[in-house]
């Protein structure tokens, strides 16, 4: 019976892997087929980004919402800052190279954009840029001043571990800043995000409500500053 019941767990076992891994190789693809007109997108450099911008996200200002995420980092830090995942590092190039003496760590697991994120940081002595996965990070516990996320938790699988990983690593009195996108703000951004982005590999469900969200962080943490604009949050919190 005994000997039933372990080949049963392993069998499961290797469906949750398996599955695991479609969803890890989908969002692998995606970001390999887009990352041509990723910064495009994000930044609004062209017309078609505007329009998508103002038609399926109320018009939110990426670059607005960066320089405010940006903002919660010091221009003298100092300490240790894990970026993940850093995408292309088309918002963070300038204020990481200006950070001359903190020791930052880029991290995705996208091949494809860290390929791009090098191109943009790889320079730099105080900066790393290395392959790896959120809910799984290859740091000691509390050995990380600050955690910055950008546009990135909702394309993680596993947000729950990803919370969680970030705590782990971060210092007691460290911070957390972050921007992503919610679900409940907008029914046609909602549509978008159900119908195009996820099935894609853009994003992965599932997505926090702005009270979910809020929820997590205040178990987390002692202090959360959390904004909306649009279906985009952004937050800065400290452990």
């Amino acid at each position: 019976m005994s000997g039933r019941l372990e080949n049963d767990s392993f069998k499961l076992l290797e469906l949750k892997l398996n599955l695991e891994g479609n969803v890890a190789d989908k969002i692998q693809n995606a970001y390999e087929t887009s990352k041509n007109i990723y910064d495009d997108v994000l930044t609004q450099r062209n017309i078609f980004s505007k329009l998508y911008i103002k038609l399926f996200w109320s018009g939110t200002d990426d670059n607005d919402i960066a320089r405010k995420v940006l903002s919660y980092v010091p221009d003298d830090f100092s300490g240790n800052l894990l970026d993940v995942p850093v995408g292309t590092a088309v918002f963070t190039e300038n204020k990481w190279s200006s950070l001359k003496n903190a020791h930052i760590t880029c991290l995705d697991y996208s091949i494809d954009m860290l390929g791009q994120a090098r191109k943009r940081l790889g320079s730099h002595a105080h900066i790393k840029c290395i392959q790896g996965d959120v809910g799984n990070l290859q740091m000691e516990n509390e050995s990380v001043d600050t955690v910055v996320s950008m546009n990135g938790f909702h394309a993680f699988p596993d947000k729950q571990k990803a919370f969680h990983e970030i705590w782990r690593v971060l210092k007691p009195g460290g911070n957390f800043i972050a921007c992503f996108y919610i679900k409940g703000k907008s029914k046609r951004t909602d549509w978008l995000v159900k119908n195009i982005l996820a099935k894609k590999g853009w994003f992965s469900p599932p997505f926090q409500t702005e009270k979910e969200l809020r929820n997590i962080l205040q178990e987390l943490y002692k202090e959360t500053d959390v904004h909306v604009e649009g279906s985009m949050v952004y937050f800065h919190c400290v452990k």
